[in-house]
């Protein structure tokens, strides 16, 4: 369900919030930049989703236009997700907020960045 905010109409923020603000949402952003491209990957990598959540997610990020879906196998259909133009201009965000949390809210089981550059491994 879309969320309204009276300042959507005038504010990018709450726009792209609509679209990302979700809960999982940019962590399954994450890890397809870092190349967790299909299903069973994201389960993996996105520990604690459920299989319905990570559907639903996937669903939303490939309708607003930042994954698209490629089916690498027809039996049983199978499919992977790569990131459109759009997707990868948003690994800036996610870049930004690393750097921010690594400044400013630092642990020592922080992962080191990996280059999230939209490129995934295929």
């Amino acid at each position: 369900m879309q969320r309204t905010y009276a300042a959507q109409k005038f504010c990018p923020i709450a726009r792209t919030l609509d679209i990302v603000g979700d809960r999982w949402t940019l962590l399954v952003l994450r890890d397809i930049s870092l190349g967790n491209t299909r299903y069973n990957e994201l389960i993996e990598s996105c520990s604690g989703i459920s299989t319905n959540l990570l559907s639903e997610r996937l669903k939303k990020l490939e309708d607003r236009g930042f994954v698209e879906r490629f089916f690498y196998s027809d039996h049983p259909p199978r499919a992977e997700y790569r990131l459109t133009e759009k997707g990868q201009d948003f690994g800036e965000v996610l870049r930004a907020m690393y750097r921010w949390g690594t400044k400013h809210e630092p642990r020592e089981t922080d992962r080191p960045l990996r280059e999230m550059t939209g490129r995934q491994r295929r």
